[in-house]
């Protein structure tokens, strides 16, 4: 990068937490989840970010007007994408956030990244942690190609009180959110989150509002091709 005077690149996996030892400076929400997708280039410093938390949260509330500020939110799962959940949600102000996994140590282990306001939740009492919460976050891959029939809870648990997002994009509406809609839960999925990510990286790389609208079109050209 210091030498081609690139901006800036994304970073995908194997080489999230690898890449913390090669730059100069790692953001705050990088630190905490010790994995970056992306690197910029300032004058010859390196600094990772990770864009993935705020891009779920921008992405939601672009879909759904929905502000985590304040709120209780429940998220399934416990791995890099719940971690980037959870991070993001108690930065932008969750008053409670509940991670719930079929593993209860990689619950915990997940839950420590929001710090005070995260902890860990038994399978056995999630019913009682989606009754309070107002946000529910499938971050597990039930609902993709592999099992496209698999819900990461009980629908009939959600209602017209829930936001149910889904981080799946494709299928664009799991069995999950089909059935979570008729509840009365709104429902959106992870394409909003995929694109909002990438527009906080082009941001940090150009200084530049990144162009919405034609990312959105062209994902959804891909995703249709």
């Amino acid at each position: 990068m210091r030498s081609m005077g690139i901006d800036g690149y994304s970073v995908t996996m194997p080489h999230k937490a690898r890449v913390l030892d090669l730059v100069d400076v790692v953001s705050p929400a990088a630190k905490n989840l010790d994995a970056a997708n992306c690197v910029v280039n300032n004058e010859g410093t390196l600094t990772a970010h990770n864009t993935d938390g705020d891009g779920f949260v921008d992405g939601l509330k672009h879909d759904t007007g929905f502000d985590v500020a304040d709120c209780t939110a429940t998220v399934l799962g416990a791995g890099g994408a719940a971690r980037a959940v959870v991070d993001a949600l108690v930065r932008h102000g969750a008053t409670e956030v509940i991670v719930v996994n079929r593993s209860p140590k990689n619950a915990e282990s997940a839950a420590t990244v929001g710090g005070e306001a995260a902890r860990a939740g038994a399978v056995s009492d999630l019913a009682s942690h989606l009754a309070s919460s107002q946000l529910v976050v499938n971050a597990t891959p039930l609902g993709m190609a592999a099992n496209l029939d698999a819900m990461p809870c009980d629908p009939t648990l959600l209602g017209a009180n829930h936001i149910a997002a889904d981080l799946i994009y494709a299928p664009a509406k799991t069995v999950w959110m089909d059935a979570a809609a008729r509840t009365g839960a709104t429902v959106t999925n992870g394409l909003s989150m995929l694109v909002f990510q990438a527009a906080t990286q082009f941001t940090l790389w150009t200084g530049q509002p990144a162009p919405i609208d034609q990312m959105f079109q062209a994902v959804e050209a891909a995703l249709a091709g």
